[in-house]
């Protein structure tokens, strides 16, 4: 059993079993985190100005054990409060950069947070992702699920790159591993 534990935390339309999260999490467990993964079904009707809470509920009981690192995609990034409180480092996966209530939390974050997006997703805003972080990650042309045109290997090759920025991420400035 590892000494450090990862919540992931999934989007609205991305779960916990898709590549990043799947690739992501081995490369926690291969640096030494146990990982455990939250489970949900956003209500059909979940609008943005609510979403913070309803996610803060599926976010709170993950949280009743102690964690040292967050990694939440999309819609998951409303969990930025937690890890601001806490002072837990996270990765934020396709951050909703355009929600002031996620950049506010992001900006008083004092534990360092990887953020990772694409210049083709219209939620993502690379010059607020410098701004809040040194450490990002933004891929050009790469949409909302971090999925690029043309040959799906390039998408894959984005796979590589996310999962060696986390564990770059985290062998530097992230938890000290």
């Amino acid at each position: 059993m590892a000494d450090r534990r990862a919540v992931l935390i999934p989007g609205q339309g991305y779960d916990t079993r898709g590549p990043l999260f799947a690739y992501g999490g081995e490369a926690l467990r291969r640096i030494g985190f146990d990982v455990d993964e939250i489970s949900w079904r956003p209500p059909a009707d979940l609008d943005l100005d609510r979403a913070g809470a309803w996610v803060a509920e599926q976010v709170a009981p993950a949280l009743a054990e102690p964690a040292h690192l967050l990694v939440g995609k999309s819609l998951g990034s409303f969990a930025a409060p937690f890890a601001a409180d806490l002072g837990l480092p996270a990765v934020w996966l396709t951050p909703l950069l355009r929600r002031a209530d996620v950049t506010e939390a992001l900006a008083r974050a004092t534990a360092p947070f990887l953020l990772v997006g694409g210049t083709g997703d219209a939620l993502w805003d690379g010059t607020q992702a410098r701004r809040l972080s040194p450490h990002v990650l933004e891929v050009d042309g790469a949409d909302h699920s971090l999925l690029v045109p043309g040959p799906l290997a390039r998408s894959a090759e984005v796979l590589g790159m996310v999962c060696t920025a986390v564990e770059e991420f985290l062998g530097g400035a992230g938890t000290g591993g």
